[in-house]
């Protein structure tokens, strides 16, 4: 049986890449299980950004895989949902910027996936929606909780009552994305971003991807003694004196 996930590292890079696109690379348990694997390999090796994204010209993901749920019990459903919790948050807590890759569907789980990762770029030829009501459900990935702290209470209401499909501009306009770009640029606006970050200092990155991270899961003072105490912690570190030393000697930092 084909892996239906693949991962490649290069330059620090690391690309993790859902590969089932006989079926829009619907995430079922196996999918799940090798995303967080892939996850953990990146990691392993020292990955300076996460790139994730699908396989095919048709499909980031375009959400859970309906055959394997339609017949869960409950018990059966709240594994199925801890195991798509693991891997968002697998993704929020990276120790890199993590970039979605939107090439195609990101739909129900699939937009869920995107909404976790730090950066969300998107193929003109992009569709994503919180879906889930049309089966009779509701986002159970983080849906509900992420979505709203990044378009608005009301918005994300809206998508996810009527679960409406929104177009790539459209999804931009609402930011639920940063960029659209030209299918056949996505690739390549991407790998620029990614080599861009890649080359700025990793532990002042991922620092500050854990400060913003707080600053959604506490109240204002205890994120900005979270934020006081990590800006702290940098100093003595190579990047932080290689930075202000380049800066007085009015040349480009040599991070590691």
């Amino acid at each position: 049986m084909d892996e239906p996930v693949a991962l490649d590292v290069t330059d620090g890079v690391a690309t993790v890449t859902i590969d089932r696109p006989e079926s829009l690379n619907a995430l079922n348990s196996a999918a799940l299980d090798a995303l967080l694997d892939a996850f953990d390999e990146a990691e392993e090796r020292e990955a300076r950004v996460l790139v994730l994204t699908g396989a095919g010209d048709t499909a980031f993901a375009a959400g859970a895989d309906i055959a394997e749920m339609a017949d869960f019990s409950t018990p059966e459903a709240h594994a199925y949902a801890s195991l798509g919790h693991d891997v968002t948050r697998a993704i929020e807590t990276f120790p890199a910027p993590a970039i979605a890759a939107i090439n195609g569907y990101a739909l129900g789980g699939g937009l869920e996936l995107a909404l976790a990762c730090d950066l969300r770029v998107a193929s003109e030829r992009a569709v994503l929606g919180q879906t889930e009501t049309d089966l009779g459900i509701v986002p159970g990935w983080g849906g509900t909780q992420r979505l709203p702290r990044l378009v608005g209470d009301e918005t994300a209401r809206r998508l996810v009552y009527f679960g409406d499909r929104v177009d790539a501009q459209d999804a931009h306009e609402l930011g639920l994305v940063g960029d659209v770009v030209a299918n056949d640029e996505l690739d390549g606006h991407v790998a620029e971003l990614a080599s861009d970050l890649a080359a700025r200092p990793r532990f002042a990155l991922a620092a500050a991807k854990e400060a913003i991270t707080q600053s959604h899961e506490t109240d204002l003072a205890a994120g900005l003694d979270f934020e006081r105490r990590t800006w702290a912690s940098l100093f003595g570190t190579h990047d932080q004196r290689e930075g202000m030393a380049a800066f007085l000697e009015e040349r480009d930092p040599a991070f590691e």
